[in-house]
């Protein structure tokens, strides 16, 4: 710890809770926008199937918001892991 600032001096896992959130994030706002995208053009098209007539357009966003998570979680955990590994 540094005894001036009362702060600890090793930031790596502030790093890796960083790239967890920020990954997480950035997966939630693209499998979100990627489901509801989907959703749209299943309701746009000239004959609806019978799948996209019965699943819940906001259900299928929250699916591939979470499936997004996920990813981008899994992500973060193996971009810190090569960068730990190149050190």
């Amino acid at each position: 710890m540094d005894r001036k600032n009362n702060r600890p001096t090793n930031t790596k896992p502030n790093r890796f809770c960083l790239y967890i959130v920020a990954c997480s994030a950035i997966g939630v706002v693209l499998g979100g926008t990627a489901s509801w995208a989907e959703s749209n053009q299943c309701w746009q098209a000239e004959t609806p199937s019978s799948q996209c007539l019965t699943e819940d357009p906001v259900l299928k966003t929250i699916q591939g918001m979470s499936t997004g998570s996920i990813a981008g979680a899994l992500a973060a955990i193996v971009a810190t892991w090569q960068i730990k590994r190149q050190e």
